[in-house]
């Protein structure tokens, strides 16, 4: 299974994709897309190009995107769901399923602690992918992002197994 993890954010969106078989997982690529433009329609539509690109060109078979959450400045935070909506959007035109994940989960997931730091998610992400170059603290947070859902993933495939199962 090819998972993309997104960060979303509206100057720099992380992307990271991983190959996830049984037990094993490995890192394929990582990024960030840089919006470019000076008004918000055209830096939406900058990150819309560079992701679909990035999700044409590596075939992920789902997604996962962290959740927004809310701050003191509610324009800051829409500007941040708008970003967050093309995060959503180019892989579910994709035809991707898209899980979504809140930080403090993501956190939990990768470090085992919910209110981890951002360089505690850059050192587990290279722990668990040896040997990765990440493109910058947005990328690591998209990698984090894609272990994550990795991770819940194969707890509900075990789980709907042992269902199956009890059941026979």
């Amino acid at each position: 299974m090819r998972v993309i993890g997104i960060d979303p954010g509206l100057r720099n969106m992380g992307w990271g994709v991983i190959d996830v078989t049984g037990s094993r997982v490995t890192h394929v690529a990582n990024g960030v897309c840089k919006s470019l433009g000076t008004d918000l329609a055209t830096r939406l539509l900058s990150l819309h190009d560079q992701l679909t690109d990035v999700v044409r060109v590596h075939a992920p078979e789902m997604a996962a995107v962290e959740q927004t959450f809310v701050n003191r400045d509610g324009a800051g935070t829409l500007k941040l769901g708008q970003a967050r909506g093309i995060a959503m959007l180019v892989p579910a035109r994709a035809g991707l399923p898209v899980g979504e994940y809140a930080p403090n989960a993501v956190k939990k997931t990768v470090v085992g602690v919910g209110h981890a730091d951002k360089k505690q998610v850059d050192h587990m992400v290279r722990m668990q992918l040896p040997g990765v170059e990440i493109a910058g603290p947005d990328a690591a947070d998209a990698l984090a992002i894609a272990l994550c859902h990795a991770w819940h993933g194969r707890t509900a495939d075990r789980l709907q197994q042992a269902l199956q199962r009890a059941g026979a």
